[in-house]
């Protein structure tokens, strides 16, 4: 939704970080296999070559607030996209809040909004 304000270099840690993200439980589920496209073709990424980087080298690359924001945000979609939160991608998203300094209150404002978002979206439509 707001990927396309990130910078080049965030854009590509971002995909990196959205594809760690999806495998981190095993495997890329039905659900969040569109996501990472949805996101490639979002940042004009659509023949990106992954690099395979380490979660803690990605985090480092989002240094203002607002891309830390827009990463949080796109991220808990993808994780919240299945339906089902593992442990390990509950441990992923502890270390991104962590890393990006949200305290719970904020964090916790965009799980509503994203989870509100999911529910507005799978909303039966109605004449």
């Amino acid at each position: 939704m707001f990927l396309t304000e990130l910078q080049k270099e965030e854009k590509e840690a971002f995909l990196e970080l959205a594809l760690l993200m999806a495998k981190v439980d095993g495997n890329i589920s039905v659900y969040e296999h569109p996501v990472i496209v949805k996101y490639q073709k979002e940042m004009d990424l659509g023949d990106y070559s992954f690099k395979g980087m380490a979660i803690d080298e990605i985090l480092k690359i989002f240094k203002n607030e607002r891309s830390k924001n827009i990463v949080l945000t796109e991220i808990l979609q993808l994780v919240y996209s299945d339906g089902i939160v593992h442990e390990k991608e509950k441990e992923s998203i502890r270390l991104i809040k962590d890393h990006f300094g949200f305290d719970s209150t904020k964090y916790n404002n965009f799980k509503d909004w994203v989870l509100g978002i999911k529910e507005l979206a799978n909303y039966p439509e109605h004449d």
